[in-house]
């Protein structure tokens, strides 16, 4: 789905609005937040925030890789 938005001023700043639907489609509200990540493409606008899901890409291959040692850890 391709949609054209206008910048425009914002106090000092500049901004957007996103159409309804896209906003639905995100699953997200008033006030949240987003990250702005720079792409070859440009940039990406995403509400999940990319140097979490490294760490948790991070820690699940540590998991796999000790996964004896994490087994004794829950048995307690």
């Amino acid at each position: 789905m391709s949609k054209t938005v206008k910048l425009r001023r914002i106090g000092s700043s500049h901004g957007f609005t996103l159409p309804k639907e896209f906003v639905q489609d995100l699953g997200v509200r008033e006030g949240d937040e987003f990250y702005v990540l720079r792409t070859p493409d440009g940039l990406q606008l995403t509400p999940f925030d990319p140097d979490f899901a490294d760490v948790i890409d991070d820690a699940r291959d540590y998991m796999r890789r000790h996964r004896n040692a994490m087994r004794k850890l829950a048995q307690g």
